[in-house]
């Protein structure tokens, strides 16, 4: 994307938000709230630089868990839905499956993973794997369903094997969607690391909070938050860039 555009795109939102800063700061200092209720942006920003070299230990910890459980689940959903895609008979009775089990909140399912795995890496890694795995499934899925009919035809027609259909046609038409699920669990992965490290651990940003939270430590809250905001959104960034390098195609048609 050009220079130009990016910052006629990004400078609206840029200056509501140092807008609602500017209200935020000016209402705490003429109300006098109490710093342990309601911090300024000034004090959130001093004691994020004071306390910085704890949170970056606890950043790069949740960092390093997003990671490897978005590998898991991303990697799990693309199998996953090229096995359902290639045998209707498996998918006619694991697909409603799917749809039903994310009627189960995520949070339920840590107590229920600590109680079978204990309090070590491996159920955090799976509930950010659960997190990250439906929506890369769903995607590819529906990419895979929205391939081109006549095209797909035509291959038949001309004698393609179902393999080369799949890895010449299927595939590659999937890879919009596949990204779209990809960018979506790339923010759910995080979300995923922090409640993870909420139900049980001893470092990462989600044991960090609550760690500020015991300690009425509001300013230090919204620090863990705005970091967490920040993962998001360089996450989903770093994503779309592999998107644009990938599937070139796709990013001239709908610039």
């Amino acid at each position: 994307m050009n220079i130009h555009r990016w910052i006629k795109a990004g400078w609206p939102p840029l200056v509501v938000v140092i807008l609602l800063l500017f209200i935020w700061q000016l209402a705490v200092t003429w109300g006098g709230t109490a710093d342990w209720l309601l911090p300024s942006p000034l004090k959130i920003w001093r004691d994020g630089t004071t306390d910085m070299p704890r949170v970056w230990m606890h950043m790069w910890a949740t960092i390093r868990l997003m990671c490897i459980g978005f590998s898991v689940g991303a990697i799990g959903g693309v199998l996953v839905a090229s096995v359902l895609h290639r045998l209707p008979f498996v998918k006619a009775g694991f697909y409603p499956l799917l749809i039903l089990s994310q009627n189960i909140p995520v949070i339920a399912l840590g107590p229920l993973l600590i109680i079978l795995f204990g309090f070590g890496l491996l159920p955090k890694l799976i509930l950010i794997s659960l997190v990250c795995f439906f929506p890369v499934t769903m995607s590819t899925l529906d990419g895979f369903m929205q391939t081109d009919r006549s095209m797909y035809n035509y291959m038949q027609m001309i004698g393609a094997s179902k393999r080369q259909i799949f890895y010449k046609l299927e595939l590659p038409h999937a890879l919009p969607f596949l990204f779209t699920g990809l960018k979506i669990s790339a923010t759910y992965s995080v979300m995923g690391a922090v409640i993870a490290e909420w139900l049980g651990g001893n470092v990462g940003l989600g044991y960090y909070m609550i760690l500020q939270k015991s300690a009425f430590r509001a300013d230090r809250e919204f620090v863990a938050i705005g970091i967490i905001v920040i993962l998001s959104l360089l996450f989903f960034w770093l994503i779309a860039g592999l998107e644009k390098l990938i599937i070139r195609w796709n990013v001239k048609r709908s610039s």
